[in-house]
């Protein structure tokens, strides 16, 4: 048996948060399911007679013993792989020596009959993108219930609401969190339904599965069911839909973590301070940093994802029955992006876990314009006494005096009733409606599907 590989990546997933995800997506995770969909192809055509039920079980129990040691040197297979264009062609080769020097009577034409190397390839790649999924999705699933409790826990406190850079009108936390969590759960509802619907590849040399007719179409759903995948309805050879709406539902997930740890980065940094991670990081050189690394690992893994989602739909242009060079361009591009989606939510799954929120900073920075952001709300009942109301609070803010001092402003309000109406938590709007809404909306999404 050969000494493990170090999966792609082992220096620096940990800290965009796919070492979990390594193993399942690794080059050795790549060659278990292709030996695994190979032993399911021959128990799928020994259920339809295509070949002996006894040939099937010398086939799966080899290709068992196979993938239990490890035998198969990736190294090895890799550069074999390069005269044909894809590992499949030098991995049949192989199995089909393992067969024979079994010599368990099984012909080496029932190994891989009737399939074609994309055939394999995209099976197994259904079964990595399924396996992987499901860790983002439980991910995403940690994720939503962390926004989830930040919303509930801080449905009232207010927050300066910030719109291009600039303090607005007051907002609540509960708000904020409540809009990260609808995004993570509508994005998980988009991936769990990609997830779903992805199938078992099998059309032969030219999509038509000639040389398993009239067993063909039968061998396929079989196969799929073997699997656990869903089935192919007809060969999608060069019909990729299905990986562009995944990578799609991928990028979309990488999104809406993406913007929750941009909001998370701004809101840790000193001069807002109004969060803090649980276990923030540190620096080599300064020992006062407390820096928000859960985000801004979530950030930067999610930054890479979009040029993925991108060759994903640029490689669509799938030529007649096969393509040349757009089908080989998805191997490690899907891969990649499967990685760094799932490290990205993992990563921001940390940051809303252990997120710290400080009611007395935001207090402080709702503060600090001297009631400006509540400027709309003085103009609103400032323009019941005058058709002005705009201009004299513009003019008043420009001061930079207090609103309840300006003398433009005392003509028609007393100061007690601006005073009145600077107070943030007068002015939240529906506020609390949105934050019970999206709880709302969640917790339907729940009963479904997901």
């Amino acid at each position: 048996m050969n000494s493990p590989e170090p999966s792609r990546g082992a220096l620096f997933d940990p800290t965009f948060g796919a070492g979990e995800l390594s193993a399942l997506l690794s080059d050795r995770a790549w060659v278990t399911a292709m030996v695994e969909v190979e032993a399911a192809l021959a128990r799928a055509e020994a259920k339809c007679d295509v070949i002996p039920a006894a040939s099937a079980d010398a086939i799966s129990s080899v290709f068992a013993r196979v993938v239990a040691e490890g035998s198969v040197d990736v190294g090895a297979l890799g550069e074999a792989a390069a005269a044909g264009g894809n590992p499949v062609i030098p991995l049949v080769k192989l199995l089909r020596g393992e067969v024979a020097a079994a010599d368990l009577g099984v012909p080496g034409s029932h190994v891989h009959k009737g399939a074609t190397s994309q055939d394999i390839l995209d099976t197994a790649l259904m079964l990595l993108c399924r396996r992987s999924g499901a860790h983002i999705l439980a991910s995403l699933d940690e994720a939503v219930l962390c926004a989830e409790a930040l919303a509930r826990a801080q449905r009232d406190t207010p927050i300066a609401g910030r719109t291009l850079g600039q303090q607005a009108i007051p907002t609540t936390f509960g708000v904020l969190a409540a809009g990260w969590m609808t995004a993570l759960h509508r994005a998980s509802r988009a991936l769990f339904d990609a997830l779903d619907g992805l199938p078992v590849q099998l059309g032969g040399a030219a999509g038509t599965s000639a040389a398993l007719h009239p067993h063909g179409l039968d061998v396929a759903d079989v196969l799929a069911d073997e699997l656990g995948l869903a089935r192919q309805d007809v060969p999608w050879h060069t019909d990729r839909t299905r990986i562009a709406l995944l990578a799609s539902a991928l990028g979309t997930a990488a999104g809406a973590v993406s913007k929750i740890a941009t909001d998370i980065v701004f809101l840790s940094s000193t001069e807002v301070g109004e969060v803090s991670e649980g276990s923030p990081g540190g620096s080599s050189a300064m020992p006062h940093k407390r820096n928000p690394v859960a985000a801004i690992a979530a950030r930067a893994a999610a930054r890479r994802t979009p040029g993925l989602v991108a060759t994903i739909l640029g490689s669509m242009d799938h030529e007649q029955q096969r393509a040349a060079g757009a089908w080989h361009a998805e191997w490690e591009t899907l891969t990649d992006l499967l990685r760094l989606t799932g490290g990205a939510v993992a990563r921001i799954a940390d940051s809303l876990g252990g997120l710290n929120v400080h009611p007395d900073a935001m207090a402080r920075n709702l503060d600090i314009t001297g009631g400006l952001l509540l400027a709309e709300r003085v103009t609103g009942a400032l323009s019941a006494r005058t058709d002005n109301a705009r201009d004299l609070v513009t003019a008043a803010c420009e001061t930079g005096h207090p609103l309840d001092e300006d003398p433009g402003l005392l003509e028609y309000l007393q100061a007690d009733e601006i005073r009145a109406l600077l107070d943030p938590a007068g002015y939240l709007g529906h506020a609390h409606d949105i934050v019970d809404r999206a709880l709302e909306t969640v917790a339907r999404g729940r009963e479904g599907t997901r």
